[in-house]
């Protein structure tokens, strides 16, 4: 794992610049164009670190000729698919800037925004995101489909996570120093961020179409997010799963006192084996929703306990330079180690 705290030598960066990775061969060139011209227009001295999570193609392959041609750029390899979400995690691990910002690989959030970002932050935020107000080149489905996701865990979690809002964002040090001690393995990062509290503003923007490639987020992908949202951060389908219990036995109990009477009535037997059928396979559908949101959170905590690492880093680069430069640093002033040299633990 790759650690960076704050580094106090006069080369850590100011800024840090975290991008996952994940099949992104078709749209790398015109990024790593983006992003260099985006570290030009930073005021202060920036990195930008590439997650590569486990790619296929070529992404690799490119990003190492990047990091070995400009110093600023970073590469961490994981050693297999861990997810969108740990990508990040393993990028804001490494980052050693006091802010730090996490964008896409995709473009969608423009370079320029940071710009707007890192203006918010001097304003004294500590967390500043970046909203989108219009989402070119998706389908109504699509649209459709985030509004719901967004609506549906404003409802059921506890914690504040803004509309039409993704992963985007900058992030202070205080902030980070925050996220870095939260070792949940369920990780559902924009939540994360919107427990903390501290702070916090938005940036509003209109996301532009994605410039090359194809989404990394399909409907299902994004259903899956949501429950790790509403699991890591809501209690409220245990409570659903009790009530929607007592509601049907309730419901139950009525049904048996109506038969009883229906057969004291008519003297006779109640007939009907097509509403006992459709009854039986109601609540036993019913139990089985039941016992599956229960085992979710099972599940979780059996995650949980068995401790082991987020991700697994199979090869870093860049960050060797930035060590070294650190080193010298300290042993010309005598200073107190930075920690830039034990990033890597």
């Amino acid at each position: 794992m790759i650690n960076a705290g704050n580094a106090a030598g006069r080369n850590a960066p100011i800024y840090s610049l975290v991008i996952p990775i994940f099949n992104e061969e078709a749209v790398l060139p015109l990024l790593v164009r983006r992003i260099t011209a985006l570290l030009d227009k930073l005021d202060d001295s920036a990195e930008a670190i590439f997650v590569d999570d486990g790619s296929r193609d070529t992404s690799v392959i490119f990003l190492r000729g990047i990091t070995a041609s400009d110093p600023r750029f970073r590469l961490i390899e994981l050693s297999r698919i861990f997810g969108h979400q740990i990508a990040i995690t393993a990028g804001m691990d490494a980052a050693a800037g006091d802010a730090v910002v996490v964008m896409d690989a995709d473009l969608q959030g423009p370079s320029e925004v940071v710009l707007d970002l890192v203006a918010k932050w001097k304003e004294g935020y500590e967390i500043v995101y970046a909203r989108r107000t219009k989402r070119e080149g998706e389908t109504l489905f699509k649209r459709a489909s985030a509004s719901l996701f967004y609506r549906a865990l404003e409802q059921m979690t506890s914690v504040t996570i803004p509309r039409d809002v993704g992963d985007f964002r900058l992030v202070g040090r205080k902030a980070l120093d925050t996220f870095k001690q939260m070792p949940e393995r369920d990780r559902f990062v924009r939540g994360m961020f919107g427990w903390m509290g501290f702070r916090q503003t938005a940036v509003s923007f209109e996301r532009p179409e994605r410039a090359a490639g194809e989404t990394k987020y399909p409907f299902w992908k994004m259903v899956r997010l949501a429950v790790h949202g509403v699991i890591s951060f809501s209690d409220k389908p245990l409570r659903l799963a009790l009530w929607a219990g007592l509601a049907i036995s309730g419901f139950a109990a009525l049904l048996g006192v109506y038969a009883l009477f229906s057969w004291l009535l008519a003297s006779g037997v109640v007939h009907g084996w097509t509403s006992t059928v459709v009854i039986i396979s109601f609540l036993s559908g019913i139990n089985l929703f039941m016992t599956g949101i229960i085992c979710l959170y099972v599940g979780g905590i059996h995650a949980e306990v068995k401790r082991r690492p987020l991700y697994v880093i199979e090869r870093p680069t860049g960050f060797e330079e930035a060590v070294n430069m650190a080193a010298e640093n300290r042993n010309r002033s005598m200073a107190q180690p930075s920690t830039l040299d034990r990033r890597f633990g």
